[in-house]
């Protein structure tokens, strides 16, 4: 056997064992996980802190909400951090800490404040140049825990909406909100920075460190607060990254075992959060069906991607023996599209290679990962409510088929709730489409696009579009790297779509929980579709797969598919 040959067998053994490794830690940690946030989310204890906290903003944290009560309580949350945001980074020149640079200009920054709060993380700017450590820590870091906390919250909402019986409420926003950030995000991030530090990422206040190189050239090291943000970028599926470079950066992702490591942490949540469903509702069959069809999507896709970027079309890739370009050496190609896999499927948009540099089906690989809806296993609340969503509309086209009657976990699914669950599948196609289409079809839209925007014209040129639209519009937050996104027009059009791809969606969501809880239990019968066995879990991963492929195929076949079978 020739050493390259060796070689090349000793990284797939390496990735093998780093994706068993990584299966074993998410399967350990299901289990006590999963149950911990099902005791968290159902307790009425409240703690000494969080009662203080409900003092301090004027909340009955015994008293419950009805649906639009809940909805109204994210929507100020909401409106209150975007507003927040944007002012920290206005007044970044006059804050301490701002390393000498300027207020960010209005469009990016509330581009930025839009992005950091619905949970979507995408930068249309350089970190390290653009914010100084107050900006990072007072709005980004903050916004980190609170957008997560906004996800999981109404996630748990809607399950209790299948748990809870001829009920008008279904919980308290501001209790579910408290809980999480407090019982939950803060504490694991704490241990889980002090993990990264020891891996050699770094936090600290120093000012950036000048070097003078060996070519004479004179650079700037930046510094900061790191392994803090960085915890829980990844545990709250967020993924902005303190530098430019994101996780392939040494300071925030410094060796293969922290690259495993943030890649269970963007993961742990979302593959755990069936658990807490399944014990909510009484039955954890049910919750082990939506484990499996998020598992047996995540799987399928991860051997695609990697199976594409194995194979290096392309003749650069064929005579460096690798589609390496735009990847560290130090995760190589399995390593790679690991990580980007889980952050695609996610809602977390931190990369540790450039997307721009996979070879073009590898790239569509990525994109219809979040076309799914990021479902598998999604975003920390937004993956399980995604596909619970799919899995009312699942239940009704199966009760058609087979004529047994159309019932999830005790609800009858009726006209009611299919409409709830149809506008939830369509809106974010919705978005993605016409943002992608009005970019090329508004002439001075189109002038900035062509001109400004677009590094590489042609099919690729339309694939940074359509990527940049999709990776907003579902709030993942990555980007092909080829696209200058800090213009007039991008910086508002992203913004309204991530926007209107977080909240239009949490509606529906909401609405349903509060029709479902408003309902009797409806006891099985012979006439009653069983969705906890395989035939379901097929039907449902089958679904979400054929919606969105008549949704987005022909845009991608004028893209990265176009582009694929060019080469």
């Amino acid at each position: 056997m020739s050493a390259a040959n060796g070689t090349d067998a000793a990284a797939t053994w390496a990735a093998v064992a780093q994706i068993a490794t990584l299966a074993l830690l998410l399967t350990l940690a299901h289990r006590p996980l999963g149950d911990w946030m099902a005791r968290m989310y159902t307790s009425a204890h409240h703690g000494r802190v969080e009662r203080g906290v409900y003092r301090l903003i004027g909340v009955d944290a015994d008293a419950e909400q009805s649906w639009p009560a809940y909805l109204r309580g994210v929507l100020l949350f909401s409106v209150v951090g975007v507003l927040a945001v944007y002012a920290i980074q206005r007044l970044q020149a006059v804050l301490p800490a701002s390393l000498g640079l300027p207020g960010v200009p209005p469009a990016l920054a509330m581009n930025t404040a839009i992005s950091f709060v619905t949970n979507t993380n995408w930068q249309s700017y350089s970190p390290e140049a653009t914010l100084g450590y107050t900006v990072q820590m007072a709005a980004l870091a903050v916004q980190n825990f609170l957008s997560a906390a906004v996800g999981i919250a109404v996630a748990v909402a809607l399950v209790r909406g299948f748990a809870r019986r001829r009920a008008t409420t279904i919980g308290n926003v501001w209790v579910d909100i408290v809980r999480t950030v407090g019982r939950l995000l803060l504490p694991a991030s704490f241990v889980l920075a002090i993990v990264l530090v020891a891996g050699g990422s770094i936090d600290n206040l120093l000012a950036p460190t000048t070097v003078h190189t060996l070519a004479g050239g004179v650079q700037h090291i930046a510094g900061g607060p790191v392994a803090s943000q960085e915890a829980i970028k990844e545990l709250g599926t967020n993924g902005g990254g303190f530098f430019n470079a994101n996780s392939a950066h040494p300071f925030e992702n410094p060796q293969p075992w922290t690259n495993l490591l943030e890649i269970f942490m963007l993961l742990v949540i979302p593959f755990s959060l069936p658990r807490t469903f399944g014990v909510m509702v009484g039955d954890r069959r049910q919750g082990m069906a939506i484990l499996a069809a998020m598992g047996t999507l995540f799987v399928i896709s991860l051997a695609l991607m990697s199976w594409i970027e194995l194979g290096g079309s392309g003749a650069a890739a064929h005579a460096a023996g690798a589609a390496m370009e735009g990847k560290e050496v130090r995760f190589g190609i399995l390593g790679s599209t690991l990580f980007d896999t889980s952050s695609t499927l996610t809602s977390t948009g931190a990369v540790n290679s450039a997307i721009d540099s996979m070879t073009p089906l590898a790239g569509m690989m990525a994109m219809l990962n979040m076309m799914l809806g990021e479902i598998a296993p999604g975003g920390v609340g937004s993956g399980l409510y995604g596909m619970l969503m799919v899995a009312v509309i699942t239940v009704f086209i199966a009760g058609l088929l087979v004529g047994r009657t159309p019932e999830f976990v005790g609800k009858k699914i009726r006209g009611r709730e299919m409409t709830f669950a149809s506008l939830y599948v369509l809106v974010t196609p919705a978005i993605v489409l016409l943002g992608t289409g009005l970019s090329l079809a508004i002439p001075a839209a189109r002038h900035s696009i062509t001109t400004t925007s677009i590094l590489n014209p042609g099919t690729h040129g339309l694939s940074e579009v359509l990527y940049a639209f999709t990776s907003a519009a579902n709030n993942n937050g990555s980007a092909f790297g080829g696209l200058t996104a800090d213009t007039g027009w991008l910086n508002w059009a992203l913004a309204a779509s991530m926007a209107l791809g977080r909240f239009v969606p949490i509606v529906f969501v909401l609405a349903l929980a509060g029709s479902l809880a408003a309902q009797e239990h409806v006891p099985e019968t012979a006439g009653t579709l069983p969705t906890h066995r395989p035939l379901f879990v097929g039907l449902l991963g089958g679904v979400a797969v054929i919606v969105t492929a008549l949704t987005y195929f022909p845009v991608l076949a004028l893209g990265p598919l176009a582009e694929g079978l060019q080469r």
